[in-house]
């Protein structure tokens, strides 16, 4: 495999602005004074980002009244979007990169391993960027079933 893009903490978040499942824009910058948990996952719909995505809303709360907004991103299209938010219950937005620069530019998207094989994909991933716009937080590879509890006891808001 070869060395891809990794971004860490302390690093600047990457500005971005993208459609959600609503067709409203959302940019990051926009959120300068608020921490921002950004995760990015592999296809709307799917069991394991079904499963992560249903972690932050049932987490979703608790996140917000520590002050942070939650935003997820995948290469799928607003309409998928759109759909998997409805079903799911998701009241965060879940934001659309279909051409995968904005997944490129934060290392999520490269690169890795799927049953063995070397393979171009979405790499798994959680951030969370502090008011400043500094990432406070950066993980790749991140499971999809318990790294928002893992994440909640980082940022010490686990009950």
């Amino acid at each position: 495999m070869t060395e891809q893009k990794r971004l860490s903490p302390g690093d600047p978040a990457p500005d971005f602005t993208l459609p959600d499942s609503r067709g409203e824009t959302v940019t990051l910058s926009d959120l300068r004074g608020r921490s921002v948990v950004v995760y990015f996952y592999p296809a709307a719909g799917t069991p394991g980002c079904t499963r992560e995505a249903c972690d932050f809303r049932d987490s979703l709360a608790q996140l917000n009244d520590a002050g942070y907004r939650v935003l997820g991103i995948s290469p799928d299209k607003p309409d998928k979007l759109a759909t998997f938010a409805e079903k799911e219950g998701l009241t965060f937005p879940l934001l659309s990169d279909p051409d995968k620069t904005v997944l490129a530019e934060w290392g999520a998207f490269g690169e890795k391993k799927n049953y063995g094989r070397v393979v171009q994909g979405v790499i798994r991933s959680t951030f969370v960027v502090d008011p400043a716009g500094t990432l406070a937080v950066a993980r790749y590879n991140v499971k999809a079933t318990g790294h928002v509890a893992r994440l909640l006891r980082e940022l010490d808001l686990a009950a």
